[in-house]
C-alpha cells in the first residue's frame, strides 16, 4: 500500500436502499477492492432524494474519482451533480437498482465487486449528457406518456421484492391513465406534431428494460438522441401492430416515429410530467432538449 500521500481521492456514493437492497452487504468488499487498488475511499451514504446531488456538486472537485452505487435515479443526481460543479472529474457507476439500462447500455457488469474491479482497472469513455430545461440533465432518456411514471410511481419496496416485474405488476393497475397528449416538436429542419401515447428522447440501447433500440444506430458519445414517438392508435389491432414494432425495432409502423436529432424544442401540456432516467421532471409548456457532447467521461 502506498502512504496516504499518494494514494488517489475516491468519492463513493452510496444509495443503501436501491434495488433490492443487495449491495449493502458488498460495500465493505467494494471499499477493500478499491482500497488494495490504490485509492483512499470516503463515503457518503444518501438518505433522502437530492442527496447525490448536493454530494456531487459541493465535493466533488476535491476527488480524482467519483463512484456511485445505485439505480438509475441514483446516478441520474450524481451526473447532476457533477455537472453543475463544473469540474471533469470522471465517474464509475456500480449498478444496483431494479432496472438497470444505463449500465446494460455499457456493458457495465450487474455484478457489484466485477464492476467495482472494472472501474478501478478500466479505461475512459466520453459520453454524452442531455440537457432538459435550463438546469436538469439524464443521462439515457427523457421520456413521457404510457408507463414512463412506473419508474418513480412504483414502491420502493414491490421493486426490492420483484425486481423489473414490479414495473410490469405496477403498470397493470395503471392502464386507465394510458391516454394520448398533444406535443409538437421543432428539430429545425422539419418538425413532428400530432397526438402521442409515449415519447422519448433517448441515449441508451435500452429504456425501462423492455424498449430497446438498434445497436448499430445508437452511438451515446456520437452528439446525437434517438427520438422515438408513439402515435395515438385507432383500433385494437393498430395497438397490437406499433408495439409489435416497438419490439422487433420496426419503425416502419405508421404510428412510429423515429429520428435522431442534437435538439429539440417542444411544445406540450404544461402539467405533462417526464421521466427523466426514472427521476420526475415537472412539465412545462415550452421545453428545451440539447446535447452536451461528451460531456461526461465514464470509466468502464
Amino acid at each position: 500500500m502506498k502512504p496516504f500521500s499518494q494514494l488517489k481521492r475516491l468519492m463513493l456514493i452510496f444509495n443503501p436502499v436501491s434495488g433490492r437492497r443487495m449491495s449493502n452487504r458488498y460495500l465493505p468488499d467494494i471499499i477493500k477492492l478499491f482500497s488494495e487498488k490504490d485509492f483512499a475511499v470516503t463515503v457518503f451514504p444518501t438518505h433522502k432524494q437530492g442527496d447525490a446531488t448536493e454530494f456531487a456538486r459541493l465535493y466533488s472537485s476535491e476527488f480524482d474519482l467519483v463512484v456511485c452505487i445505485g439505480g438509475d435515479g441514483t446516478l441520474n443526481e450524481t451526473i447532476s451533480g457533477l455537472i453543475l460543479s463544473e469540474t471533469e472529474v470522471p465517474l464509475g457507476y456500480i449498478p444496483a437498482g431494479s432496472t438497470n439500462d444505463f449500465a446494460s447500455c455499457h456493458g457495465i457488469s450487474s455484478d457489484p465487486l466485477t464492476a467495482a474491479l472494472n472501474i478501478a482497472t478500466g479505461n475512459p469513455e466520453s459520453i454524452d449528457i442531455g440537457r432538459f430545461g435550463d438546469n436538469m440533465y439524464f443521462s439515457y432518456v427523457a421520456a413521457f406518456g404510457a408507463f414512463s411514471w412506473l419508474s418513480y410511481t412504483t414502491p420502493q419496496s414491490l421493486k426490492n421484492v420483484l425486481g423489473h416485474s414490479a414495473y410490469i405488476l405496477d403498470a397493470v393497475k395503471d392502464l386507465p391513465k394510458v391516454k394520448s397528449h398533444h406535443l409538437r416538436l421543432d428539430v429545425g429542419n422539419f418538425v413532428c406534431e400530432g397526438d402521442y401515447i409515449f415519447g422519448a428522447v433517448c441515449n441508451s440501447t435500452s429504456v425501462a428494460g423492455t424498449i430497446a433500440l438498434p445497436k448499430n444506430i445508437v452511438d451515446t458519445g456520437d452528439g446525437q438522441f434517438e427520438v422515438l414517438l408513439v402515435h395515438e392508435p385507432q383500433t385494437l389491432i393498430d395497438f397490437q401492430n406499433l408495439i409489435l414494432g416497438v419490439l422487433t425495432q420496426d419503425y416502419s409502423s405508421p404510428f412510429l416515429d423515429f429520428f435522431q436529432t442534437d435538439h429539440l424544442k417542444i411544445e406540450a401540456p404544461s402539467d405533462l410530467d417526464w421521466s427523466l432516467d426514472g427521476e420526475r421532471g415537472p412539465g412545462s409548456s415550452t421545453i428545451e432538449i440539447s446535447n452536451l457532447t461528451k460531456k461526461l467521461t465514464l470509466i468502464c
